[in-house]
């Protein structure tokens, strides 16, 4: 893979794949972290960035891309913003030229973002009224408290009620900067000429004088057990179980993503298997773990009806819990191994997979190199190792649920 750095600062990875004639393309600009940063603004101006730029309005960049039978597109999460692009080979100047003026020179029109932010609080309450959002959301909030990542990334309906024009242009001269940046292809490319129309295109784009925002560590949660609830009139609980867990940098990543796979991922999974298919709890039950460039969360979570809420919430604890204190079996282990690994492979076989994973990893701060780290580090875990992470993740747990009144009431 080559790789270089603009003199702007403008970090750019470009893989070579001739198999197929389709490029696909991401910008990844850095997210801060600041406390203070509104929920959902990130969201909003990922929304309205294609929707205008000082030499076109929305439908005309529309055109353009239809026209081509190409993508481009931008989204938000926590840690990052991007713009995704995909075209055929031939296509992709013309395209790459479209993304820069996006990058530069970008308009947020008022009309626009009133239109997204309609959109925005139709979705938010949309949200409101699933049981597992509404549990999920409680559990970051008491997690993380008024860390980003406590947020919905939709934001809420009164932070993006409240969100004015001059906000998106605040964050959009922050953060748009090219040593703020990941450039990165894959397809059909001569990674030459890739660099010569980044600087053709992408030549004016400099990095102002205003030193780049710092990171802020987000909180860093402690021993803070604790049971939210939220009550519903839904003929089902919600119970969620969840734990402080390691970012992506720790030595502890790939042992949690492998205890993630063996709990609740597909139907031979333990959680499916003993609270769903010998007990017959659950009406849907998995656990996930999520990549994060700061403290991440472990959860395990359940749907099942109202009066099971107090044995599933011991019963996640326990599917959970007991990794601490007792090993994986040889077969165990392989088996997990390679349900994790070969899902790995499966998120890795086109060009935009490919292009997501290795621009996620780079802003991410891991670097490209990891991709080929963490399989090698996924084979030669032990049950020991599963064993030692379980014991310093699995400790202070915060139980979410979400349920009827009469129900709720009675769980401690």
């Amino acid at each position: 893979m080559f790789r270089t750095t603009l003199a702007s600062g403008l970090r750019v990875l470009v893989l070579d794949n001739p198999a197929v004639d389709i490029v696909s393309a991401r910008f990844f600009l850095r997210a801060d972290s600041r406390a203070d940063t509104p929920p959902g603004l990130a969201h909003l101006v990922s929304a309205v960035l294609t929707k205008g730029t000082e030499a076109r309005d929305s439908m005309a960049i529309a055109q353009i891309v239809e026209s081509l039978g190409a993508m481009l597109g931008a989204d938000s999460t926590p840690d990052y913003l991007q713009i995704a692009l995909k075209s055929l080979g031939e296509d992709f100047p013309t395209l790459l030229a479209l993304a820069a003026e996006l990058l530069q020179r970008a308009t947020f029109p008022a009309e626009q973002i009133e239109i997204e932010r309609k959109a925005t609080l139709q979705a938010i309450r949309s949200q409101q009224e699933r049981p597992f959002t509404v549990a999920y959301n409680q559990f970051r909030a008491a997690l993380y408290g008024n860390s980003p990542y406590a947020y919905p990334e939709l934001g809420t309906e009164e932070s993006v009620l409240a969100l004015r024009r001059e906000d998106l242009l605040n964050f959009y001269r922050a953060h748009f900067r090219p040593d703020n940046a990941v450039f990165v292809a894959v397809g059909p490319l001569e990674p030459e000429a890739v660099v010569r129309l980044l600087e053709e295109h992408l030549g004016d784009w400099s990095a102002p004088e205003t030193p780049l925002l710092a990171t802020a560590a987000r909180r860093s949660p402690g021993a803070i057990s604790q049971t939210v609830r939220t009550v519903q009139p839904t003929q089902q609980s919600t119970v969620l179980v969840g734990y402080p867990a390691a970012p992506i940098h720790s030595e502890d990543f790939a042992a949690l993503k492998l205890i993630g796979t063996y709990l609740g991922s597909g139907l031979s999974s333990r959680l499916f298997t003993e609270l769903r298919e010998k007990r017959g709890l659950a009406y849907e039950v998995s656990a996930f773990y999520p990549t994060r460039a700061c403290t991440s969360h472990f959860v395990a979570y359940i749907g099942t009806a109202p009066e099971n809420t107090r044995t599933c919430e011991e019963g996640l604890r326990t599917e959970v819990e007991r990794l601490a204190s007792t090993p994986l079996g040889d077969s165990e282990l392989r088996t997990a191994k390679n349900k994790l690994l070969g899902q790995y492979a499966l998120g890795k076989q086109t060009n935009s997979q490919v292009a997501q994973l290795l621009g996620w990893y780079e802003i991410l701060g891991v670097g490209t190199d990891f991709d080929r780290e963490y399989t090698s580090t996924v084979e030669q875990l032990t049950s020991a190792d599963l064993l030692a992470v379980a014991e310093r993740t699995f400790t202070a747990p915060i139980v979410s649920l979400v349920g009827p009144e009469d129900v709720l009431a009675t769980v401690s």
